[in-house]
């Protein structure tokens, strides 16, 4: 493990949204059950490594996919550490050993893949944690991209490499601006984090920084615009079903994409005005029947715990809306990708030019 060293937002109910969805306390458990993940369907097997970094006297925990060159004897890592799980679980409602962490397809410490690649940072919602797209974070590396995943400390649950495991504080104000700020350094110090000999060889090498974009859900979201109005090394933003609060001063003249849920812009004046912040490329996409979580891992697990503790029909459509949660891992690979391709690389799969036959449940807004 590598360290390197530098030195209000207001819905209490978004804090709550962005949790992992509610369970059913009091419900018996026969055992845990193992959560899965879908594969990534690219073509590169994937590398994934964890990072301390130290800003100041404040630890900050990352991890970076990548296209791997080969993953013999590199083992398969799990989507977060077991303490990490049950705290989730418990501050959500669930029993905490009502589960098992899926494992990923991200194979540790794999030899980097040879070439350049665009590097794409992503930040997680309010009281979270940095794994909650990895879905879309695994599609990404398997298609050649290097993923850098971000915990916002104080404001996420995580596990450090002493064993220390930290919740989301009640004490510490976390708006967007701090999550943009943490994206900003680690942006930073990507060449002297690559620099270790700690990880992969040639990983350094493979960081494309003239080609950086940036997406993230919910607060993460409205962190992505932040970055974007103040940082031009990055190229391209996506936010899923963020806030936009608070307001940004200013116009974006670089490619950005909503794809909105709850946070809409005929629901929300916030999100409504930074459209019209936008100046350059831009589009709003809605998968109908999808909630809030529906853009993130949560959407696949909640309906897999609905199995294991007996929910209900009704009770899982409360959480999940009604979309279906493979269709919503279809979204969740298919169209980042696709806005990443356009815009970091050139390449145009015309996905994002208008409604698909492919997902009639997607709607592109005007």
């Amino acid at each position: 493990m590598e360290t390197i060293s530098r030195r209000s937002f207001t819905a209490a109910a978004l804090a709550v949204a962005a949790a992992i969805p509610l369970g059913l306390p009091g419900r018996a458990i026969a055992a845990p059950a193992r959560l899965h993940l879908p594969r990534p369907t690219g073509p590169h097997p994937i590398g994934t490594v964890p990072v301390l970094l130290v800003d100041g006297s404040r630890d900050l925990m990352i991890s970076v996919w990548y296209p791997a060159r080969s993953v013999e004897r590199c083992p398969l890592v799990p989507y977060t550490q077991p303490a990490v799980l049950r705290d989730l679980l418990e501050n959500a409602g669930f029993p905490a050993d009502v589960a098992l962490a899926p494992i990923t397809s991200g194979h540790l410490g794999a030899p980097v893949r040879r070439g350049r690649f665009p590097v794409v940072l992503f930040s997680h919602g309010a009281h979270d944690q940095r794994a909650d797209t990895t879905i879309t974070v695994q599609e990404l590396a398997s298609h050649g991209y290097v993923v850098v995943t971000v915990d916002r400390t104080d404001d996420a649950f995580v596990e450090f490499p002493d064993g220390r495991v930290l919740v989301p504080s009640e004490d510490i104000p976390m708006g967007p601006a701090d999550f943009a700020a943490d994206i900003r350094f680690v942006l930073d110090r990507l060449d002297e984090l690559c620099a270790g000999r700690v990880l992969p060889a040639g990983l350094a090498d493979a960081l494309d920084l003239r080609r950086v974009g940036m997406f993230g859900w919910s607060k993460g979201g409205s962190a992505t615009a932040r970055v974007l109005f103040a940082d031009r090394r990055v190229r391209a933003g996506l936010s899923l079903d963020g806030p936009m609060e608070p307001a940004v001063d200013g116009v974006l003249d670089r490619p950005f994409m909503m794809m909105t849920a709850e946070f809409t812009r005929a629901a929300e004046p916030a999100v409504a005005e930074f459209w019209s912040q936008l100046r350059g490329w831009r589009l709003n996409v809605q998968a109908d029947g999808g909630l809030h979580r529906s853009y993130t891992d949560y959407q696949l697990f909640v309906a897999q715990l609905a199995r294991a503790t007996g929910m209900s029909e009704a009770e899982l459509e409360g959480w999940n809306g009604t979309l279906d949660a493979g269709r919503a891992v279809k979204i969740q690979q298919a169209y980042p990708l696709a806005f990443f391709d356009l815009h970091l690389r050139g390449r145009d799969n015309h996905l994002l030019s208008g409604p698909s036959r492919a997902f009639p449940e997607v709607r592109y807004l005007p």
